[in-house]
């Protein structure tokens, strides 16, 4: 499954990429995302790479899913670019998750930002599910928005 969101966006790249190139920050724009820790790197991460222990959750009626999720920062070129990968260390097999970001200035304060968002399991697929985590997705985009509108 996958998700592309396309925002233009009322602030600068350096704004935009300083709310997306860190997941600790998403909790504030994001309900998807209920909370973001960082946690140590390990010796399979990319060399110099962040990470972060992220728990997703979404409601649907009074009933909530939600997964835990070891990330790291796997490519980094700040305000342009950057891809968060799941890497656990359990010495389990998972289903991939990735979240790509690319923003392109449009002017000094103005960006344009494409999200991807890549599951490869099954947790969320079916036709209920896959639309619940759509409509979180689309929230997160509009709170991002309201945000950097805010600010």
């Amino acid at each position: 499954m996958q998700i592309v969101r396309e925002l233009d966006l009322p602030a600068s790249a350096d704004r935009t990429f300083g709310l997306v190139d860190d997941l600790a920050q998403y909790p504030s724009w994001m309900g998807l995302v209920h909370e973001a820790n960082p946690t140590p790197s390990a010796p399979t991460d990319p060399a110099d790479a962040p990470a972060w222990i992220i728990e997703l959750q979404a409601h649907v009626g009074p009933f909530a899913r939600s997964k835990r999720l070891r990330m790291v920062r796997a490519v980094h070129e700040p305000t342009r670019l950057v891809t968060f990968e799941r890497n656990e260390i359990d010495g389990r097999s998972h289903a991939p998750w990735t979240l790509h970001a690319e923003g392109v200035a449009v002017g000094a304060d103005a960006a344009h930002l494409t999200m991807t968002l890549t599951y490869g399991g099954n947790l969320w697929t079916g036709a209920v599910l896959q639309r619940v985590l759509d409509d979180e997705v689309a929230k997160g985009s509009n709170s991002l928005l309201r945000l950097l509108e805010r600010n």
